[in-house]
């Protein structure tokens, strides 16, 4: 991944391929940011007009190149979008940052080293820059024969290196803050690889395989439950889901503990490797990107490890509930009545809503440790895309006040989310004359239905929340800001920050 270092060099005498600056939209025109003193000292104080000039006005995600002044060693000044100018006396905003440091990332591909001289007033700037830099270079080439390197995109490498001006190495937070930003930034790239990784080559056991390899390196305990343990506990969800697959289903246990802990939070995660729909086979154009339905998992896995890179003061259990979902002789057919690991029946009107009965099982598994909270993520209902688009997640839960702080820790670390509510009237239509519940209920609405649907298997007394993370786990379009095409990672970083409350004891 990208080099990050902090650095007190001067522009002008730093040897790198970019100088970075930030220019801001004004009422007149483009205003050159601070950060960028020396590039504009250098420019006799005229560089806003030089931008302009060049069609530059500040707004977010433009990019503007020239060449550096006499004198810089770096030849290059690359000129980013950060938004509108910030009201008198307010600093730029830390999310402006990310994704303006994202940009010039993912433009100076190919590049060995760039100084980054965008607004840097303390160490949260630091984090954020530092964030947006490590997750804009991201690229996923594994599958490419560029003819040189794998490791490079198109022939060139993502950008090697960046400085952060302004930063201090010898400050305590400055350091603390760059090293937060590379060991999350790093769990979300391993979790964006995950996702982007074709299903013939990620499964429920080359999954686990990776988990259990990852757990091992960073102190991690790790428990599996293969086909045979599966069926030996009764856990019926995941077993009927993935009953018409050759390649059988995991349930996986990743514990991090901390001796100065005192709470516990259970992390769960739909991992669909594969959702060809079951029986309910989806139609086609819309099973082409179905890789990405184990974002869920992929999420709850790099937070853990996260959490165990940090040290956090805070017991962190993530489930991650595996599963590929086909059509076959074998699979689970509309009609089909499951006994989950709860004891609860189900009966299955639909294969393709098929996320949230693994979801069901390793939830009740998670219930059985009485942690204090329990958060599940997966991309499940397309109801929820058409309800709040591609970039933003759907949080629901059985406690109004934690799904407000939940909702403030998406918001703080830059994913944005929106709390849901769960209409107690929309629980009648899973009533089923067979089983206990049937796992779809009214059309309309159909994202709030699957979250009273996986609060029937939630402890009682335990707190829940649910992320649905079906818009923005997987970005179709073009890249923007430091989220690339493909697999985004989407719910690490709310999870992160959400462990990191909780351990300090700050958790609204």
């Amino acid at each position: 991944m990208t080099a990050l270092t902090l650095s007190t060099a001067a522009a002008p005498g730093l040897r790198a391929d970019a100088i970075v600056i930030g220019v801001a939209k004004g009422a007149k025109g483009p205003v050159v940011a601070p950060g960028a003193e020396a590039v504009d000292k250098a420019y006799d104080g005229r560089l806003a007009g030089v931008l302009e000039t060049l069609g530059a006005s500040g707004a977010e995600g433009e990019v503007t190149k020239l060449p550096a002044p006499s004198g810089f060693k770096a030849p290059l000044v690359l000129a980013v979008g950060l938004g509108p100018v910030p009201e008198k006396d307010a600093d730029y905003d830390t999310e402006a940052l990310r994704k303006a440091a994202g940009v010039a990332a993912r433009a100076l591909t190919g590049s060995k080293k760039a100084a980054f001289a965008l607004p840097l007033t303390d160490a949260a700037d630091a984090a954020a820059i530092g964030e947006g830099a490590l997750l804009g270079a991201y690229s996923f080439d594994a599958y490419k024969d560029t003819g040189k390197d794998p490791k490079e995109k198109n022939g060139k490498a993502p950008l090697a290196e960046v400085a952060l001006l302004g930063g201090k190495p010898r400050d305590k937070a400055y350091k603390a803050a760059v090293e937060r930003a590379v060991a999350v930034c790093e769990e979300l790239n391993r979790a964006r690889d995950l996702v982007n990784t074709p299903p013939n080559d990620l499964n429920p056991e080359s999954f686990a395989a990776i988990a259990q390899a990852a757990a091992k390196e960073h102190g991690i305990k790790v428990q599996v439950l293969d086909v045979k343990a599966l069926e030996k506990g009764g856990y019926g969800g995941i077993l009927g889901v993935g009953a018409g697959s050759a390649a059988g289903p995991r349930l996986v246990k990743l514990s991090y503990t901390s001796s100065k802990a005192k709470k516990h939070l259970a992390f769960v995660g739909k991992g669909i490797t594969y959702d060809s729909g079951g029986i309910s086979l989806k139609p086609a154009g819309h099973n082409e990107t179905m890789k990405c339905d184990m974002s869920g998992a992929a999420a709850v896995f790099a937070a853990v490890v996260a959490a165990a890179r940090l040290g956090l003061e805070v017991n962190v259990t993530g489930w991650l509930a595996l599963a590929e979902n086909m059509p076959s002789g074998t699979a689970t057919r509309p009609g089909d009545v499951l006994r989950m690991y709860s004891g609860k029946t189900v009966e299955v009107l639909n294969t393709d809503a098929e996320g949230r009965l693994v979801l069901a099982d390793a939830l009740w598994a998670a219930s059985q440790e009485k942690p204090d909270a329990i958060v599940d993520v997966a991309t499940l209902t397309g109801a929820m895309v058409l309800a709040l688009g591609n970039r933003t997640f759907g949080i629901m839960g059985n406690d109004d006040a934690f799904r407000t702080a939940l909702h403030e820790a998406a918001e703080e670390v830059g994913e944005p989310a929106w709390p849901m509510p769960m209409p107690e009237h929309l629980r009648k239509g899973m009533d089923s004359p067979t089983a206990d519940i049937a796992n779809m209920g009214e059309r309309m609405g159909g994202g709030l239905v699957a979250g009273l649907f996986l609060r029937e298997f939630v402890g009682e007394g335990i707190t829940w929340a649910h992320l649905d993370i079906a818009g923005p786990a997987f970005n179709e379009g073009g890249p923007f800001g430091y989220t690339p095409k493909g697999g985004t990672g989407s719910g690490v970083r709310t999870l992160v920050r959400l462990a990191e409350l909780t351990a300090s004891g700050d958790l609204g």
